[in-house]
């Protein structure tokens, strides 16, 4: 645990944050996968699609949350191709830990994480 607890922090969450130009914060799903210890991104699209449900089924819209959005990424020195990738509002980000394989530690790191940060929101 000792381990986990020195590798991440709160601080491994908000290397991931964005700010927009109307001051108001999002992440790239395609950012994440790493953070919560998904070695490919067919897994953790299972945990993004899941969080969309829970957000379908919380009455919110889903569109609002997760954002379709293109990226540029290398494939080689030089070539570069475009990929599909989510920006998350903190809501969004918020369900996909929820959805996350609770078995690793950084997640239940990050569902602390998430739910502090909603806590100051408020």
């Amino acid at each position: 645990m000792k381990e986990v607890v020195n590798k991440y922090t709160s601080k491994t969450f908000e290397d991931i944050k964005h700010i927009d130009e109307y001051g108001g914060e999002y992440s790239f799903a395609r950012d994440l996968p790493k953070v919560f210890g998904y070695k490919e991104w067919r897994n953790f699209k299972v945990v993004i699609d899941k969080a969309i449900t829970s957000c379908k089924k919380s009455k919110f819209n889903a569109f609002d949350h997760f954002v379709e959005a293109n990226k540029m990424i290398e494939i080689g020195k030089t070539a570069k191709r475009k990929i599909l990738d989510n920006k998350l509002s903190r809501y969004a980000c918020y369900l996909i830990v929820q959805n996350a394989d609770p078995s690793k530690e950084v997640v239940a790191l990050g569902q602390t994480y998430f739910a502090v940060q909603t806590r100051k929101q408020k």
